[in-house]
């Protein structure tokens, strides 16, 4: 199976990048375009993170099939003023290989584990994050491919062992 994960510059934080292509981020409808292109290319199952503060309004330009998982952040960036405190992002997940006869561990539709620190790119997701989404989608590390539509640091290619990095701003590793 063919699956992607996507971690775009959320919706209105475009600015928090440096990379000269993040502002069309800011606008809803690159993300509802990027959401139908996900369904279309990647029919097998796609994952995709984003902040809390964006699931109003992205989550009605998901397929009506896709379910919310929940990454729960124990240490988290706490900001002055900022109360209550974000500390969980929201993982919007769809298809996966379907587990029928039992045999395979139940995967959680949350996961905590805390924020990486100096990985030297804003929101940088940490290898335990990354197993959880593979686990999400009931990806085979024999059999499957994650294609990582948003490299970064190159995490889920190390966890994944089978990923195909396709840079959204024209890098490819």
């Amino acid at each position: 199976m063919r699956f992607a994960y996507a971690d775009p510059p959320y919706l209105g934080y475009a600015g928090f990048y440096d990379h000269p292509e993040t502002e069309i981020w800011n606008d809803p409808d690159t993300h509802r375009r990027f959401i139908a292109s996900l369904s279309e290319w990647f029919p097998d199952g796609w994952a995709l993170s984003m902040t809390t503060t964006n699931l109003q309004t992205i989550l009605p330009m998901c397929p009506q099939d896709v379910r919310v998982a929940a990454w729960v952040k124990p240490f988290a960036s706490f900001k002055k003023g900022v109360n209550p405190a974000y500390t969980w992002e929201p993982v919007v997940f769809r298809g996966g290989r379907r587990r029928t006869d039992g045999s395979e561990r139940t995967v959680r539709d949350w996961f905590a584990c805390n924020i990486t620190l100096r990985k030297g790119l804003v929101g940088a997701k940490p290898p335990e994050f990354c197993q959880w989404v593979l686990d999400l989608l009931g990806y085979r590390h024999d059999e499957d491919e994650i294609v990582d539509l948003f490299p970064g640091t190159g995490v889920m290619g190390v966890v994944s062992d089978r990923s195909v990095q396709i840079g959204m701003f024209g890098e490819a590793s």
